[in-house]
């Protein structure tokens, strides 16, 4: 339990460093990753319905 709050707290802490000292860098960066999750979650939602599609 300790060392789940002490990950935590590291990884808040390097998020506002890297929010403070480069805020254009966090944002391209947070922006990718809402982007390839996007993708990941219509290529799923396209895969389940292929296999449903298969099915009937």
């Amino acid at each position: 339990m300790k060392a789940k709050k002490v990950i935590l707290i590291l990884v808040v802490g390097f998020l506002l460093y890297w929010m403070f000292s480069d805020p254009s860098g966090l944002a391209g960066a947070g922006e990718s990753l809402a982007l390839n999750v996007w993708d990941l979650l219509l290529n799923f939602f396209q895969a389940v319905l292929d296999f449903v599609g298969a099915l009937a």
